[in-house]
């Protein structure tokens, strides 16, 4: 793994993530290489400094040019506008799936999993998907804080938040304050535990299920577990998750949770712990340092959980893609 540096304050401490290795390529369903320094999105060059502006989950772009910045906002428009209102008396799930990094691996990873969680908790017509450039498509509006945090505030908008349930599911690079939302060299974000905290607080989105695929991810489940929420990370607060090189098809969490175990007819604790087993069976293969993927289920999400889960599919279907680990 190798770290990047802020300009005046290293973030060795912070960020974990390897270089990207995709070819940038000149087709449009190529996505951009990472070639330049995350910039400063901190204060200054003190650590508590830094440590409080990265909670305001600070995120920026640069040299986009701008037709790219309006098809980007029409084809997000399109994409809430496309959005199916609640239907009162049922417990309807929302499901956004994001990739708040240019590795196309993500964007992969972000797609396929909107469908497995739509087709899951019965989703379809009210499913977002947020992902850049795949290798072979470029037909989304692109993963980022801003894209995310307006697809949470449209669906808040359409909702009941007193039936109906946030799906969120979250892969990226990530640092030990948060994920890391890096899009090429134009797009540069931290998306904080505690600001995702306060976005769902101010929304009024209470009753979720989240699902962040990230190194350190961990750091999540202290700020955002609550009596309605339901949150599985890839790994503990301290460590690092694996499967993140940009030509694959999937992370080692992805593959195992979404891939895998939440393709099957089980219950999501069922799935989390085979996916878990999973993952641990590979990084001792690999002689990794264990992850330690993270489970949290507050009190009251059975009420809503079994809702979901009673229609969910009763036949599998077969994982797609190369799998994070060769077998």
């Amino acid at each position: 793994m190798v770290t990047r540096a802020l300009f005046g304050l290293s973030l060795a401490a912070f960020l974990a993530f390897p270089a990207s290795s995709q070819d940038g390529g000149e087709s449009s369903s190529q996505p951009p290489e990472h070639t330049q320094p995350f910039p400063n999105l901190a204060i200054g060059e003190d650590r508590d400094e830094a440590l409080k502006s990265f909670d305001l989950g600070p995120h920026m772009q640069r040299g986009i040019p701008a037709k790219e910045m309006l098809e980007q906002q029409r084809r997000l428009s399109a994409a809430l506008d496309g959005l199916a209102p609640q239907r009162p008396g049922e417990i309807d799930a929302y499901v956004v799936t994001v990739a708040l990094d240019s590795d196309p691996v993500f964007a992969r990873e972000a797609r396929e999993a909107g469908r497995v969680l739509s087709r899951r908790y019965g989703g379809e017509g009210r499913t977002l998907t947020l992902a850049g450039a795949d290798g072979m498509r470029d037909d989304l509006a692109r993963g980022s804080i801003r894209s995310l945090i307006l697809g949470l505030a449209h669906i808040a908008e359409i909702m009941d938040p007193e039936e109906d349930v946030l799906v969120l599911y979250s892969t990226s690079h990530g640092a030990k304050v948060g994920l890391v939302n890096h899009y090429g060299d134009n797009g540069y974000g931290i998306f904080s535990p505690s600001r995702l905290k306060e976005v769902l607080a101010e929304l009024g989105i209470e009753r979720r299920l989240l699902i962040i695929s990230a190194c350190y991810s961990g750091v999540f489940v202290p700020e955002l577990a609550s009596p309605d929420t339901a949150i599985l990370t890839a790994a503990a607060a301290q460590r690092t998750s694996f499967g993140c090189e940009a030509e694959n098809d999937w992370t080692f969490y992805g593959d195992a949770l979404i891939n895998r175990a939440l393709r099957k007819p089980q219950s999501l604790p069922d799935a989390a712990r085979e996916a878990t087993r999973q993952i641990a069976v590979w990084e001792a293969e690999s002689r990794l340092t264990a992850s330690l993927p993270q489970v949290s289920v507050g009190a009251n999400v059975s009420a809503w959980l079994g809702d979901l889960e009673r229609r969910m599919p009763t036949v599998a279907t077969a994982p797609v893609g190369r799998p994070a680990v060769g077998e």
